[in-house]
């Protein structure tokens, strides 16, 4: 490889890695936006299940807490974002009992990963790790899983045995791994997401939005830094 062509593609490498910087400064400077307890981290909290419903959705939570509905892909940078920034604040209400999020992953992004399927399998992931009932252990991986491993959109993504080993991370079992690394739930998570995409829908007048959070069929602003506790004093 000639010396024009590796500094052309260190350019190009620099501009991502610019454009990518430029993106959550910008997200967060119109929104005044800063995280949300910060050092808190994932649900904590052992009596917290991770219960998968019948139409793939998976509730995070404790029972009788209030409960909002969160549509996200998982290659959604603006997920990934909102992750980021509340991500913590909304694992500590779950925490106390005071808020439970009812995840309904789509798949709309698949083209836009390498593989074409990242979201589908990310979901299936998801799913396999929500088998467990595990709260504190589901909240660990999608909190890792849109934030410092969420790959970008037009680029790269992870192989399931790469998903497997974020979820060893978390402290996932190795039937769970496997999985995962097997692909096992990808089927239903494609089915599940076509469901999800057209409750999506239907919610947003046809519009495919994310992260759309819904309370009590009702769209949050989640732009409003205070929206959260708004939902769940």
């Amino acid at each position: 490889m000639s010396n024009v062509t590796t500094y052309a593609l260190g350019g190009v490498a620099l501009v991502v890695a610019v454009l990518i910087v430029v993106f959550v400064v910008r997200w967060n400077s119109d929104h005044g936006l800063k995280v949300r307890e910060d050092g808190y981290g994932s649900v904590h909290d052992s009596a917290v299940q991770a219960l998968p419903d019948s139409d793939g959705a998976i509730v995070l939570g404790k029972s009788g807490a209030h409960t909002v509905d969160a549509f996200e892909d998982p290659l959604c940078p603006s997920c990934g974002s909102l992750e980021h920034l509340f991500g913590q604040e909304i694992s500590h209400k779950i925490d106390d009992g005071k808020l439970a999020v009812r995840y309904r992953f789509v798949n709309f992004l698949d083209p836009k990963s390498g593989s074409k399927d990242y979201s589908t399998r990310a979901i299936a992931a998801h799913e396999c790790v929500a088998d467990t009932g595990d709260g504190p252990l589901f909240s660990k991986f999608h909190q890792l899983m849109f934030t410092t491993e969420q790959p970008g959109e037009n680029g790269g993504d992870l192989t399931n045995a790469q998903i497997g080993e974020i979820a060893k991370k978390a402290g996932a079992p190795d039937s769970v791994q496997q999985c995962i690394a097997k692909g096992t739930r990808v089927d239903a998570a494609r089915i599940h997401a076509e469901a999800a995409l057209a409750a999506l829908k239907s919610a947003n007048g046809g519009t495919v939005e994310t992260p759309t959070v819904l309370d009590g069929g009702k769209r949050v602003d989640v732009g409003a830094a205070d929206w959260v506790t708004k939902i769940a004093p």
